[in-house]
């Protein structure tokens, strides 16, 4: 998620590392339509031919709507309308109440949260800030070990991102901090409000409340010890003062989205953790790396002034004395047990290192390879996919961490190049491929250096250009991958890539310009651990209307592609995720900075259709960035235009806020959403939201939970 500070400056971890000479993304689709009997192969004789029989096995294995009624029952709410209030504003018949808010207590005998600065010393024991991605799992009746199918008692593992240090401390504190000389009381109390809470959760007559009391509430934070498992573990390059031996670490930061595990344990994801790190000026193979992952001479926070662990430098004779190798501990996905408090994480390094935004798995057969989808979120970045060596097997459900070690350290990683005809192939990122043995920008070593250094792996593939990867998600029927890429204004700067079928819009939103707007793009395979499949573009968000003295009938032809009107349109699409319990209704939020003038972000509902559902359209462009010459049409394959009754507004948060995670009960009747960094633009003597205490208290984020009036599936 693209992150920004109280000014309101872009922050380090969205910047375009990406100087391959890769493909982008739209030269691939410019090359793409531009064959138009290719299209037609693709939406008809490919889909009959190559995934006849992948669909019937889907809808085999998948877990049916309850009755058709119920089917035709979803979306029937009325849409909520934009708004710039300071409130979560939420369809009628429905409500949401807050949860869980930044600094509550999550033991017993911690006091209340004072809400202006002063707490400190405990952190570790309350909600940590910036409540992100996060899983919902049901205790077992006897409150011991997960229930599937538990709708009333669970375990929320919730991610803490980063924090916003204009409300964490005192007015006096904000001031007078100095990120050359930190005070250590304060960044300890931001580094213990960082990382993923575990809390115990249950229904009763007034709705989910935390539990205090419960055995399985804990932190993990930015100082929790984590073992370092699979390809990078033990190598060379991440041994440290701390771990001489490169089989652990300290802390995990940044976490964005997240995933979970057929075995019931949960996957939280480090995306812009290179912020967090100051790096010294390094040589040869070093300096290629430090660049292709963004560290640099200066850190977010400046937690390395008070604690060394935070100096990627050189200070000593070799690494076993130093930290020059921290750096090379993050960046992964992170496996935690919420049935085990007393377990430590474990960070998959098999699933590769890069700005992970999250980690979505496909449904789990018997018999067939465990498979993730991820994405690396920053513009010009890739789409990965994991697949284990090891083949799934029902047996190991509940198998905790023992069994996330048979699957996540041993498998095959790939990444996605989009092919021109509308097909697209896994590459698959190994030493012993040929472009990554040779590849002349950076000499691989072996396989922990490839799993440290994937992008650059992905670079020597020749994998797709991507604009800013984040969510996504897989139908739970069909199968089908889907994953928002939210926006690239990079695209109307000199050098950058033009305008082409992938992104044929570019037109001025206020300041920004380019893909102001973003996508949401969707690929089908014969099965998840396929090497090939079919894609297209399912979504482009835009204002449904033009701005004053616009041309309406241009706009709406080669702006609004989608066709959205009042009643559903947004702006950069970031948080995605499907109901397993309606069996496909999808969950669209925004992170937006370009529509804000008009409303707050949002979440949306949609019955997406399926891959190659819609028609090639024709894009003009009447403005056009620097690096293009002239005015350009370009032609794209869009899905089918959703109707009032696919795609509606849910939801629409208060203030500056994003609305980013969300998690259901089994039975679909709850779900929780996280409204993070409300009245972020904020200052504590002129505060721009007060949500969720109101009043003139200072502006927390929070997790709501949301309940139909009348008791029903939530999204109906």
């Amino acid at each position: 998620m693209e992150q920004s500070n109280p000014q309101g400056k872009l922050l380090i971890g969205a910047d375009d590392c990406n100087n391959s000479n890769n493909e982008s993304f739209n030269n691939v689709l410019s090359e793409r339509l531009s064959r138009r009997d290719m299209m037609k192969m693709s939406a008809g004789l490919i889909g009959a031919t190559m995934f006849g029989s992948f669909m019937s096995g889907c809808n085999d294995e998948a877990t049916p709507l309850a009755s058709s009624a119920a089917a035709a029952a979803l979306l029937a709410f009325t849409p909520v309308a934009k708004n710039l209030n300071d409130v979560v504003t939420v369809a009628d018949g429905y409500t949401a109440k807050v949860l869980y808010r930044l600094g509550d207590p999550i033991k017993v005998g911690i006091s209340d949260y004072a809400n202006d600065g002063t707490n400190t010393g405990d952190f570790e024991s309350r909600s940590g800030d910036c409540h992100d991605g996060m899983t919902y799992f049901g205790l077992k009746s006897n409150n011991s070990g997960y229930d599937h199918n538990n709708s009333t008692n669970g375990l929320l593992c919730i991610n803490h991102e980063y924090i916003n240090q204009t409300y964490l401390h005192t007015v006096a504190e904000v001031a007078a901090i100095n990120n050359a000389s930190r005070v250590a009381s304060q960044v300890d109390k931001e580094m213990a409000a960082h990382g993923v809470a575990v809390i115990q959760v249950s229904n009763s007559s007034t709705g989910f409340a935390l539990d205090k009391t419960s055995k399985y509430n804990r932190r993990v934070t930015a100082t929790t010890p984590m073992e370092l498992r699979g390809a990078a573990s033990g190598s060379a390059y991440t041994k440290t003062l701390y771990s001489t031996d490169g089989r652990a670490t300290r802390g995990t930061v940044n976490n964005c989205a997240n995933g979970y595990t057929p075995w019931g344990t949960y996957l939280t994801c480090e995306e812009n953790w290179n912020g967090y790190f100051t790096a010294d000026v390094r040589t040869g193979k070093e300096l290629v790396a430090f660049n292709r992952y963004g560290l640099k001479t200066s850190s977010r926070y400046g937690w390395e002034s008070v604690y060394p662990q935070w100096k990627a430098t050189v200070s000593a004779a070799d690494a076993t004395a130093d930290y020059r190798n921290v750096a090379n501990t993050f960046g992964y996905n992170v496996e935690i047990d919420p049935f085990n408090p007393t377990s430590t994480p474990i960070k998959r390094t098999a699933m590769g290192r890069f700005a992970h935004e999250g980690a979505w798995p496909a449904k789990a057969t018997a018999g067939k390879p465990v498979v993730f989808y991820m994405g690396d979120d920053s513009r010009g970045e890739y789409i990965y996919k994991y697949v284990s060596t090891q083949v799934w097997n029902p047996a190991d459900a509940n198998g905790g961490l023992a069994t996330g070690s048979k699957y996540l350290d041993n498998g095959t990683l790939y990444v996605a190049k989009f092919n021109a005809n509308g097909t697209g192939i896994w590459l698959k990122l190994d030493i012993s491929e040929p472009a990554i043995a040779t590849y002349a920008t950076y000499a691989f070593a072996d396989v922990s250096d490839v799993a440290i250094h994937t992008r650059i792996a992905a670079d020597a593939r020749g994998a797709t250009k991507m604009d800013r990867p984040e969510w996504g998600g897989v139908h739970p029927t069909t199968g089908e991958v889907y994953m928002t890429l939210t926006n690239n204004s990079d695209r109307a700067k000199t050098g950058k890539p033009g305008l082409d079928e992938a992104n044929p819009r570019y037109y001025a939103d206020g300041s920004s310009k380019g893909n102001v707007n973003g996508h949401i793009i969707r690929w089908k395979e014969s099965e998840p651990s396929a090497t090939t499949f079919v894609w297209d573009i399912y979504l482009f968000g835009a204002q449904s209307a033009v701005d004053a003295g616009g041309d309406n009938a241009y706009y709406q032809a080669n702006v609004n592609i989608s066709g959205l009107t009042a009643d559903n349109d947004f702006s950069s699409a970031d948080g995605l995720w499907f109901s397993e319990a309606t069996s496909g209704l999808m969950w669209i939020q925004t992170d937006d900075g370009a529509y804000t003038d008009t409303t707050n972000c949002m979440m949306l509902a949609a019955l997406p259709g399926s891959v190659n559902d819609g028609a090639t359209t024709a894009i003009k462009s009447l403005a056009v960035p620097t690096n293009v010459n002239a005015d350009q049409t370009v032609t794209t394959r869009v899905g089918a235009k959703p109707t009032a009754t696919k795609l509606k507004r849910f939801l629409v948060g208060p203030v500056e806020c994003e609305i980013t995670g969300i998690a259901e009960t089994p039975d679909g009747k709850t779900i929780f959403v996280n409204v993070q960094h409300p009245g972020e633009d904020g200052t504590t003597t002129a505060l721009t939201s007060n949500w969720p205490d109101g009043g003139t208290a200072r502006p927390r984020s929070s997790t709501i939970v949301i309940t139909k009036n009348d008791g029903g599936i939530v999204g109906s």
